[in-house]
């Protein structure tokens, strides 16, 4: 039974030490997250499924772990591994500061869900909102992650399972295949939701939002 769920943004710059002299720019988003997973971890889940973009895979447990050797900072997250993705190593950090000591499953598909559950969505909006961001600009991109903030703040797990995968590959929006797996997955559920962030710094969407399942 999923108890809730956090959606988070996994750039590597919101590493304090990777910002560098960027980390400013990112310390609203950085407590955001923080308080969006201590909402889920106040749920008292028996495991925190880390759900996010990566190449498909067996979903690992809390033996895992990244890096973030490849963007220039020697810092482990998680357990002994260095096999996660960003998105999963990201998630493995975040869970790492709020102190989570129990078990852990990492996903990149449709993960099992038994038990008493607690989801932590890494999941990036578009990367084309600006002429400075990393895809350029497309002028379909704010529409697009317009509609997962409206989604996420609403509790709006079906239209979250309506995304547009194809549009957003287009987008190069890395999150839309967790979102649109966290909309099939908590249909038809009670859902009391907070958006606490919705920003483009960098031209690149990212949002922070937590639910409480009922």
């Amino acid at each position: 039974m999923i108890r809730a769920v956090a959606v988070c943004p996994h750039p590597p710059m919101i590493i304090p030490d990777i910002a560098s002299g960027a980390v400013d720019d990112l310390t609203t988003l950085r407590s955001a997250c923080d308080a969006a997973v201590s909402t889920i971890l106040a749920t008292d889940p028996e495991r925190v499924v880390v759900l996010g973009a990566g190449e498909p895979g067996e979903d690992r447990d809390e033996s895992a772990g990244g890096t973030f050797a490849p963007y220039g900072l020697e810092l482990h997250a998680g357990g002994p591994g260095t096999g996660l993705p960003l998105s999963l190593t990201v998630g493995a950090w975040l869970l790492d500061r709020a102190g989570w000591a129990g078990p852990r499953t990492y996903s990149t598909g449709v993960p099992d869900v038994g038990g008493r559950v607690a989801l932590l969505v890494m999941a990036d909006g578009s990367a084309k909102r600006s002429t400075s961001a990393p895809g350029f600009f497309d002028d379909r991109a704010e529409a697009y992650d317009a509609s997962i903030a409206t989604a996420l703040r609403d509790g709006d797990s079906v239209a979250l399972a309506s995304l547009d995968l194809d549009l957003g590959v287009e987008l190069w929006a890395a999150g839309a295949p967790p979102l649109r797996t966290l909309g099939h997955m908590t249909k038809d559920a009670d859902i009391t939701a907070s958006l606490r962030v919705d920003v483009a710094p960098f031209g690149v969407g990212y949002w922070v939002a937590d639910w409480v399942l009922g």
